[in-house]
């Protein structure tokens, strides 16, 4: 059944919108997350204690980054400087492609599809990974992050809206590929179409709910369905 609404999902698809940190790399594979997310603790702590103490609560990056606007210009400006360097040596240690995800890639490219990486992480780590990995003739389009501009994180449809400007493919026609709840909503927020990528046991459920309009639990079963004619 799985197969079956997968390829009826993206046998409408003519963009392929891939989430980076999931279905692409494992980020912070080698490179523990938790470290990085004290690392910019600190560094918010520099500027404002409390909000630096309540930055320590999170083992992730990305919510101290959403929380360093408090601290003023120059705590973003540094908490969002050590999250790319970060970012940056994350990947060059993070090994190979998510099992089934340069399939994926090559399946979409095959078929005619444009493609995209539609990430919360910097544009310039997943253009380092892609070098890395000889996959960058695969992507049509990398959209990260917005420098600076926290907010503007998925689940805000920002990036999804900028990657149809850039494929020039309208999002109705466009499907996102992702691992999060955040990732399903800013699809949903643009009405563009998403299969939910369940990486680990559990995450059927909240993806459904998020508005996945189908969760498969191998980046394999996107590549077979997008190699279906």
């Amino acid at each position: 059944m799985e197969s079956s609404a997968i390829a009826d999902v993206l046998g409408a698809t003519r963009a392929v919108l891939f989430d980076f940190d999931g279905p692409i790399c494992d980020v912070f594979a080698g490179h523990p997350a938790s470290n990085v997310a004290r690392h910019l603790a600190a560094a918010l702590a520099s500027f404002d204690r409390s909000l630096g103490d309540k930055a320590y609560g999170t083992d992730d990056p990305m919510e101290v980054l959403r929380l360093a606007p408090q601290g003023g210009e120059a705590a973003l400006r540094r908490v969002e400087d050590e999250l790319v360097k970060a970012e940056m040596s994350a990947v060059r240690s993070a090994g190979p492609p998510v099992s089934g995800a340069v399939a994926a890639l090559e399946a979409a490219h095959a078929s005619g599809r444009k493609v995209a990486i539609v990430s919360n992480n910097s544009a310039a780590c997943v253009r380092t990974f892609l070098l890395l990995h000889g996959l960058q003739h695969l992507v049509n389009a990398v959209v990260g992050r917005t420098p600076y501009r926290p907010e503007a994180m998925k689940p805000a449809p920002d990036s999804l809206l900028r990657a149809s400007y850039e494929l020039a493919m309208p999002l109705r026609d466009c499907t996102l590929i992702g691992d999060s709840v955040t990732d399903m909503e800013a699809a949903r927020a643009t009405g563009g179409r998403s299969v939910g990528f369940a990486n680990r046991a559990g995450k059927e459920r909240s993806l459904a709910t998020a508005g996945a309009d189908v969760v498969v639990t191998t980046m394999m079963a996107v590549a077979d369905a997008l190699g279906t004619p």
